[in-house]
């Protein structure tokens, strides 16, 4: 897993269709996954999040210290801190 790289995730998602889902490793009931359109990606003012914008009040924010894996298909990041894992698929 690396480092969450901005500039590629934008030129991934911005103004595309994902499903989008968030797990933790407790393994409990989860909330189901959600096709979403992604408006834009962004930092949040201080730095710590890299933000998935569905308009232009939603957002899913992902922590910059997650560890991330990148495939054709999607993206997924892991955020040790919290035990949670973002899942973004096109």
């Amino acid at each position: 897993m690396e480092p969450i790289d901005v500039n590629l995730i934008k030129q991934q998602f911005d103004g595309r269709k994902a499903e989008i889902s968030i797990t933790d490793r407790m393994g409990s009931d989860q909330a189901p996954s959600v096709r979403k359109f992604i408006k834009k990606v962004q930092l949040c003012p201080d730095s710590t999040h890299i933000r998935f914008y569905f308009d232009d009040f939603y957002f899913l924010a992902v922590p910059l210290t997650a560890k991330t894996n990148q495939t054709e298909t999607g993206w997924t990041a892991l955020d040790t801190e919290s035990g949670l894992t973002y899942t973004v698929n096109f």
